[in-house]
């Protein structure tokens, strides 16, 4: 069936390491109830300024981060903020200053700092760890949140460039998709759901460690990830119903 195949791979993709982002859930999982740091990225959608927003409530941090500047995201966000609310500025502006406004307008809050350079997720890594390091910012494990297609990715690049970092996923958002190709419950912001597809096969092509991926046999952008069997079945079982990766 073609909605398990999609829920195989944004289940692989879209990791949470904890069930929800609280101080009780972390010292349970870690022993620790406090990450030295919290970063959303900006190419999540909206629902990921709302993971960040209970989180901050929650004190599981003791740095928050934005990071984001303009990329193949970014129009997408602006225009779903302009469109949910119109009150929020989001013409020209970054994605990591519209996650602020957004932070501002919704629920009162704001980050410690805002990276608003990066353009990928190579420099979002690279430019988030140049931040901390300018800032002072003790970082021996952090908490990522992402859009759940590419929360593996942004996980296995900062892994590349901070081996042994512990590292807390929290996808932004779970996507279920039912069997008539439709979405369990609304999200924030989502993807239509040709284009969350293709977003999630786009990842699969990118994670697999073959001289065409991302992984040290190819590109060399991220760490070795393994790809499950039944992810690689998922990935064909899609590709033979007409789905291409993005």
């Amino acid at each position: 069936m073609i909605s398990d195949a999609i829920n195989t791979i944004c289940a692989f993709l879209g990791r949470r390491d904890v069930p929800e982002l609280t101080r009780e859930a972390l010292r349970s999982a870690y022993g620790f109830s406090q990450a030295d740091v919290m970063v959303l990225f900006g190419g999540s959608i909206i629902a990921g300024g709302d993971a960040l927003a209970q989180a901050i409530k929650n004190k599981v941090a003791k740095t928050y981060v934005i990071v984001g500047g303009v990329g193949h995201t970014t129009q997408a966000l602006r225009d779903t903020v302009q469109k949910l609310y119109p009150d929020i500025p989001t013409e020209g502006k970054p994605e990591a200053e519209i996650f602020q406004a957004y932070l501002k307008f919704r629920y009162n809050l704001k980050v410690d700092y805002l990276e608003t350079r990066s353009t990928h997720c190579g420099n979002n890594i690279t430019n988030l760890l140049a931040l901390l390091e300018d800032n002072a910012v003790p970082c021996e494990n952090i908490i990522l949140t992402q859009d759940a297609t590419m929360q593996l990715r942004m996980c296995a690049t900062l892994l590349k460039h901070r081996p042994g970092l512990r590292i807390v996923n929290y996808a932004a958002y779970k996507a279920q998709i039912t069997p008539d190709l439709a979405y369990a419950e609304s999200i924030p912001g989502m993807w239509p759901i040709d284009r969350f597809v293709s977003l999630l096969m786009g990842e699969v092509k990118r994670l697999t460690d073959t001289p065409d991926g991302y992984g040290p046999r190819g590109r060399d952008f991220i760490t070795h990830v393994d790809i499950p069997k039944e992810v690689k079945e998922a990935y064909e079982d899609l590709l033979a119903h007409g789905y291409c990766p993005r």
